[in-house]
């Protein structure tokens, strides 16, 4: 019991930190592809898992530029708890983003809101997974709530 009332204390003084990266085209969440993405924005889920989680400080950053999301991702990648990355078409693509995540110390899960692997052919590469801690895909948006408590 009392260990369990240090780590309140502890989490009070010093939540945990972590960061929601979002790729290319994940600014359209609601518009885009309704079918396969969903209706709601990212924004408003995003709303909902900080109150879900309100002992964890929640950031979220979203770049369609493979750059600025490696810029992010070596920013807190030293210094936060844990890095959620849905780096959509780049996950196939991009070899400098998993070059990126294998450079850092902060754990990082890659999240997908569908299931990559029943999609075309070329989402079933990923250059992100050999440098994550784990991948959860195909939940939804729920997917991140997942990736979230896998830090927990």
């Amino acid at each position: 019991m009392a260990s369990l009332f240090l780590c309140d204390i502890i989490q009070y003084f010093y939540p945990m930190k972590i960061m929601i990266i979002n790729g290319p085209n994940l600014n359209l969440l609601g518009k885009r592809e309704p079918e396969v993405y969903g209706d709601t924005t990212f924004e408003a889920y995003f709303g909902q898992l900080q109150t879900k989680f309100d002992t964890i400080q929640l950031e979220y950053y979203q770049s369609n530029i493979e750059g600025e999301l490696i810029d992010k991702i070596q920013e807190v990648g030293f210094s936060y708890d844990g890095i959620i990355l849905n780096a959509g078409a780049y996950t196939h693509t991009s070899i400098g983003i998993g070059d990126a995540i294998k450079g850092i110390t902060t754990p990082v899960v890659e999240v997908h809101i569908s299931n990559t692997f029943s999609r075309e052919e070329f989402r079933h590469v990923s250059h992100i997974s050999a440098g994550a801690k784990g991948v959860i895909l195909g939940f939804g948006l729920q997917s991140y709530d997942l990736a979230i408590q896998s830090f927990l």
